[in-house]
């Protein structure tokens, strides 16, 4: 086993998953905690129009996919907060129009889309030494941005109408939130895929969550128990030849499954 620590491959899968860990973790805790977790589904199955664009337009598909997610975002964020328009409604809309268009820009794109498996149900073993850098950018990105941001992401996440009390520009933060969940989707799809990545980026917070009431140690917490679900998966599913982003969520699942089962068993105090 020790052996295949000296592929480049392996090491390229062990950092990214480490990396995509940091970003889930952190971002992951405000869709928790905020409850957007339909919200972030809607944006992940949207990624998909952005990777079919880029597939049609001939350029990186990962690069459309985080073109096309921002943008969306961004666009159902301005619906809910100024057209006042329902937000179950928009999310479904984004979910199938994504999905929608992402298979006819395949369709129509020229030749095929030999990794389009790989973009829908993940393979971290395939992700090359310059797609870790880009990772490791974006997570300094939004690491620097919660960072600077802390206190106002944590004001409307908990309670906006105290935000607005307190004159802090609640729509632009709550559409830079939208803007951060949509990166983290980009960056997770090379981990778990578009299908399995709201898993990823929402149980290593659920269950942070009930572990600690503090925002920051709910975020630490995520982000270790993501890098031990990513390390875990890719290790395991090369020992077993399976695929690895199947064997990062169900490891995930089964954890959390094992946390629900022991609060529902413990005595209740």
């Amino acid at each position: 086993m020790i052996e295949i620590f000296g592929y480049e491959f392996f090491r390229n899968a062990l950092m990214a998953g480490l990396l995509a860990s940091v970003a889930c973790g952190v971002i992951g805790t405000y869709v928790v905690v905020k409850r957007m977790v339909a919200l972030a589904g809607g944006v992940s199955h949207a990624a998909f129009g952005g990777i079919g664009l880029g597939y049609f337009l001939g350029v990186e598909p990962l690069l459309g996919a985080g073109i096309f997610t921002v943008a969306s975002a961004l666009g159902m964020g301005e619906l809910s907060l100024r057209r006042h328009q329902h937000l179950d409604t928009l999310i479904g809309a984004l979910w199938s129009g994504g999905m929608a268009l992402g298979i006819l820009f395949v369709y129509l794109a020229p030749g095929t889309a030999p990794d389009l498996f790989g973009y829908l149900f993940g393979n971290i073993l395939l992700v090359p030494s310059d797609e870790v850098l880009v990772m490791a950018l974006l997570d300094l990105l939004i690491l620097g941005t919660v960072f600077l941001l802390y206190h106002e992401f944590f004001a409307v996440t908990f309670d906006e109408e105290y935000a607005r009390v307190m004159n802090l520009r609640v729509e632009r933060i709550y559409l830079l939130l939208l803007v951060l969940i949509a990166l983290t989707v980009v960056m997770l799809i090379q981990v778990v895929g578009i299908i399995l990545v709201i898993a990823l980026l929402t149980l290593p917070a659920a269950i942070a969550r009930e572990v600690t009431g503090r925002l920051w140690k709910m975020m630490a917490l995520a982000v270790l128990l993501g890098a031990v679900f990513t390390s875990g998966g890719i290790v395991l599913s090369s020992l077993l030849d399976v695929p690895s982003g199947a064997t990062v969520i169900l490891i995930s699942v089964a954890v959390y499954g094992a946390v629900m089962g022991g609060k529902a068993l413990a005595p209740s105090s």
